[in-house]
C-alpha cells in the first residue's frame, strides 16, 4: 500500500536559522521558508516574548517552542488558542532524569559535604537502594527517573493527575501530593511551572517532611518559596536540597543559599548541550510530520495554564 502524500508545509525557522532545526524540519517532511509566507514557526531567539510576539502573523497555524518550560511566554501572553503552541515537554526527560539521579546518590552519600572537606571526616553516608522517592509530577521527566530508580529498588510515591503511573507503589493526584511528603527519603521537583504549581513547596509542606529528607528541583525554580527553603534548612525541618533550578535564577552571589553546608547546587545544567538539540531536534521533526499529516502534535500548550 502506498503512503498517503501530504503537502510539505511551509516552515520559518528563526529568528536564528539553527542548521540542525532547519534539518529537522526538512526531514519532518516541511519546507523552510521565509516567515512572510510561513504556515508554521520553530522558534529560536533570545526567548523574549515580545520577540516571539512580534513574529506572529495571520498566516501562522502552528508555533514550536524550544524549552519544556513556557512561562516567560505565558506570563506575558504570548500564548493563545490560536495559533497552536507546542513546547519541548518529555524532549529532555531522560538527561534531566539522570541529573536528578546523580543529584539523589551525590546526597545520599554525603559528597556535597565530602568535597568540600580538607581533612579525613567522620563517614555519616547513608545507602541509597531501598529509599522512598516521591516524585512529583510524572511527565517525561518523573517517568524517565521512575525507570532510571528500578535497579535500586526504591519504593516510588508518584504524584500524577494522568492516572497511575508504572513503577509506583502510589500515584496520587496533585491536588494530595502532601500526602506522599511524610514517607519519603527524597522529594523530587518534577512538574512543570504553571499558576497551580507555583510555590508548591513552602513551609507547610517542609513541616510535612522527615527531618532527614531531601528536596531535589530539577523542574523549576519558581515551584518552591525560597525564603521558607532556607528557614527549612538553616532550622533542620528537612535534611537538605538539591538544586538544578533557583528562584531568583541566576542565584546570586552571597544568597544564603550558598552557604548552606545542606545544599548541592547546579546551574541549570540537568539537561547537556548534547542532549537538548538532539531532543528538540527530535521533537522539531515528529512535529512538523504530524502538523504536514493534519494529526494532533506533541508537547500542545495550554494557553490558561501555560502547560
Amino acid at each position: 500500500m502506498t503512503a498517503p502524500a501530504y503537502a510539505a508545509p511551509a516552515v520559518h525557522v528563526g529568528p536564528e536559522p539553527v542548521p540542525v532545526l532547519l534539518e529537522a524540519v526538512r526531514a519532518g517532511g516541511g519546507r523552510v521558508v521565509p516567515l512572510a509566507e510561513a504556515e508554521a514557526l520553530v522558534y529560536y531567539g533570545s526567548d523574549d516574548p515580545a520577540e516571539l510576539d512580534g513574529m506572529l502573523h495571520e498566516g501562522i497555524r502552528w508555533v514550536q517552542l524550544p524549552h519544556a518550560g513556557v512561562e516567560r511566554w505565558a506570563d506575558a501572553g504570548v500564548i493563545r488558542a490560536q495559533p497552536v503552541f507546542t513546547a519541548a515537554t518529555g524532549s529532555y526527560g531522560d538527561a534531566v532524569a539522570e541529573h536528578a539521579l546523580a543529584l539523589m546518590l551525590a546526597a545520599a552519600r554525603g559528597l556535597h559535604r565530602l568535597a568540600r572537606s580538607r581533612e579525613w571526616s567522620a563517614n555519616l553516608t547513608r545507602e541509597f537502594a531501598g529509599s522512598a522517592v516521591a516524585v512529583v509530577g510524572c511527565g517525561g521527566i518523573g517517568r524517565s527517573l521512575i525507570r532510571l530508580l528500578k535497579p535500586f529498588g526504591c519504593r516510588i510515591l508518584a504524584v500524577s493527575d494522568s492516572g497511575a503511573v508504572p513503577g509506583a507503589e502510589l500515584t496520587v493526584p496533585r491536588a494530595a501530593f502532601r500526602e506522599v511528603l511524610p514517607d519519603a527519603d527524597f522529594v523530587v521537583a518534577a512538574a512543570p511551572a504553571t499558576p497551580d504549581t507555583r510555590g508548591m513547596f513552602g513551609a507547610a509542606e517542609f513541616a510535612l517532611m522527615r527531618r532527614d529528607a531531601w528536596l531535589v528541583n530539577v523542574a523549576r525554580g519558581g515551584l518552591v518559596v525560597t525564603a521558607d527553603l532556607v528557614d527549612a534548612l538553616k532550622n533542620g525541618t528537612i535534611g537538605g536540597a538539591a538544586l538544578d533550578v533557583t528562584d531568583p535564577e541566576p542565584l546570586p552571589a552571597g544568597h544564603d543559599l550558598w552557604e548552606l553546608e545542606n545544599v548541592l547546587i547546579t546551574p541549570h545544567c540537568a539537561n547537556p548541550r548534547s542532549s537538548y538539540w538532539r531532543g528538540l531536534a527530535e521533537r522539531v521533526e515528529a512535529n512538523v510530520a504530524a502538523f504536514a499529516a493534519g494529526h494532533p502534535p506533541t508537547g500542545v500548550v495550554a494557553p490558561v495554564q501555560g502547560s
